[in-house]
């Protein structure tokens, strides 16, 4: 049966025409998703009989596969992987060979065999690889990598903004190989943390742009008085699919601050209803939360530059006040090493050079830095949309999910921890947490969604688990208890927590002693930092207990650290070293590549912000 070059009717021909004229990139970027899923659908639909007859027999080459495509990935969260997964699902409905990797799981110098390779890799801290990645980043930048020069590929990088290292894992390995022969089918591409749409052009150009496949088949096929099913859609029930693009409307169900009187800290307890959404998660996801910037600030900043609140400006394809731009679209809470950079682009402020050229300067300048600080800090006449320009969108902030679903049904719980400081002389606010702790009650409701953190998992067998957390890094091994006391599993718990005063600070205290006499969780040891003179943190703790945690590793226990990056992971995951060398009577090489060897069986997992 052959087809028309143009199957459409004038009618439908006219209304296509008329659909697309004014749709944005973004539009057509969904479009062609939609219509991918819309063709794959086809497959499995009932439809009724259609007579196609031919008499000849033809001779059909098949090709196998339109194309072979490795996709690796290298994720510290699991927004890696997720891209991943997704493309080898567009690239295997256009027939494509797909082998999806992750980095841990790849040999690279298998490099020179491939045909095509995808990378989706994130960058770590300050540009460094994830623990996923470092193999195979160390491999290709080094002098030694082979020649890749039959290899096309493609690289989408991962990062944000506020780091001054953006997107650098990433780039770095896409120059690497480029250097060693490499054909580019597209260019670097690279994401801030919002990534949807970036990432959809470019797995879109990438399948576009595939090497064939080197080998077809070619086949005889009769074809005589074929019948042939055709496709009735049946009719639709709209399905709304809530997402970080469409969140949903949770409400507040319950709000109680967890910290005591005596803390110097702000904690609160928040419980959102998902009832109707749809929406489900595991133990170890995160909840995203659209937020709005402090009121105060917004009036500073427009007071400062001498805007008028009331003019339009550019949000996406859209225009809309001032005031209302600063207060629910950009970033003026927290600037980015790239807001910065695009600042002096325009001011050329010699003072603003110096810092950036400097990485101590430059660390100790963006600690707390706003958009107040910029125009206080390096006057200049601003065209307001000249400004609005050089801040990235609000993104939505991330929250590690304190609840189990098999415990809680439809509701998701997430611990919050107010940021609130002075720098010269003025108050700062973090942007989610203070709204959510001045500006949010119960049964009001708040736009979220929910992050998959698939790196971040209980083990499925349920064997022993140490969980090391300070803070609101306990949150998520909330979420881990409940998961484990709903399926009946007892013991092999042991939790180390860290905060500053035990009376003030110590979060959930009574659901971790009613575990502990439930003997649902096995150990608890704690560590209140400000109880004595002697600071005491979790890493003294855990070196304290250093041959039974040694033990627990040997018989197969995973460890988990959750809470502050910069600091208390980095004192967390270097006493754990030391604990496997000196326990283990190995050398310092020897324990690094033990602790690898964990990362890489899942044993060693870490959600860290």
């Amino acid at each position: 049966m052959s087809l028309k070059s143009n199957p459409l009717s004038e009618k439908q021909r006219i209304a296509l025409n008329e659909l697309v004229k004014d749709v944005t990139a973004e539009q057509i970027i969904w479009l062609n998703g939609f219509l991918e899923g819309r063709m794959a659908g086809l497959n499995g639909l009932n439809g009724a009989a259609v007579q196609v007859q031919s008499s000849v027999t033809e001779t059909v080459t098949q090709t196998a596969h339109v194309a072979n495509l490795t996709v690796l990935f290298g994720t510290e969260t699991g927004n890696a992987e997720e891209v991943a997964k997704k493309l080898a699902e567009k690239a295997t409905f256009k027939n494509v060979k797909v082998n999806l990797l992750s980095m841990y799981d790849y040999d690279p110098k298998k490099l020179k065999e491939e045909e095509n390779v995808a990378i989706i890799v994130s960058t770590h801290g300050e540009g460094d690889p994830p623990d996923m990645a470092e193999e195979f980043h160390t491999f290709i930048t080094a002098k030694r990598a082979p020649k890749l020069e039959n290899l096309s590929f493609s690289v989408l990088a991962l990062g944000d903004k506020t780091y001054r290292n953006f997107c650098q894992t990433g780039e770095e390995i896409y120059n690497a190989i480029k250097k060693k022969g490499g054909f580019p089918v597209t260019p670097l591409a690279k994401c801030d943390v919002d990534y949807e749409t970036t990432a959809e052009v470019w797995m879109n150009n990438l399948l576009l742009n595939l090497t064939p496949a080197k080998t077809t088949a070619t086949v005889e096929t009769a074809v005589e008085q074929t019948t042939v099913v055709a496709p009735i859609p049946a009719a639709e029930t709209p399905v709304t699919e809530y997402s970080k693009k469409n969140p949903f409307q949770a409400t507040v169900l319950d709000k109680v601050r967890i910290t005591g009187n005596g803390s110097d800290k702000e904690v609160y307890h928040l419980e959102l209803s998902l009832e109707g959404s749809g929406l489900t998660y595991e133990p170890g996801d995160s909840v995203g939360v659209f937020t709005k910037n402090p009121p105060e600030l917004v009036e500073q900043i427009i007071q400062k530059a001498g805007f008028d609140p009331g003019k339009n400006v550019a949000f996406g394809d859209e225009e809309v006040s001032l005031v209302n731009a600063l207060t629910y679209h950009y970033e003026i809470t927290v600037m980015t090493f790239d807001s910065l950079q695009k600042y002096y682009e325009h001011t050329k402020n010699a003072q603003l050079k110096e810092i950036l050229d400097n990485d101590k300067k430059l660390d100790e300048y963006m600690y707390g830095c706003d958009l107040l600080d910029l125009l206080e800090d390096f006057p200049f006449e601003w065209n307001v949309n000249k400004l609005i320009g050089i801040l990235r969108p609000l993104p939505p902030r991330l929250y590690s999910i304190s609840s189990s679903m098999q415990s809680v049904g439809e509701e998701v719980h997430i611990t919050v921890s107010v940021v609130s400081f002075e720098k010269k002389k003025r108050q700062r606010f973090g942007a989610c947490s203070s709204n959510l702790a001045d500006f949010i009650d119960q049964d009001d409701k708040i736009p979220v969604y929910i992050e998959k953190n698939p790196g971040f998992r209980l083990p499925a067998n349920g064997a022993k688990i140490i969980m090391v957390g300070a803070g609101t890094g306990i949150a998520p091994y909330r979420a881990f208890m409940q998961q484990r006391e709903s399926l009946g599993i007892k013991g092999n718990t042991w939790l180390f927590f860290g905060d500053r005063r035990f009376h003030s600070d110590f979060l959930y205290q009574t659901e971790w002693q009613k575990l502990l006499e439930k003997k649902l969780l096995e150990r608890m040891d704690v560590a209140f930092s400000r109880d004595q003179q002697e600071k005491i943190y979790v890493q003294h703790k855990l070196r304290e207990n250093r041959k039974e945690i040694f033990n627990w590793i040997e018989n197969g226990a995973h460890f988990y650290l959750c809470g502050d990056r910069k600091n208390m992971a980095t004192d967390v995951t270097s006493t754990f070293l030391e604990i496997i060398r000196t326990e283990g009577g190995i050398s310092e090489e020897q324990a690094e590549k033990y602790l690898k060897k964990l990362k890489k069986e899942k044993r060693f997992q870490t959600d860290v912000y």
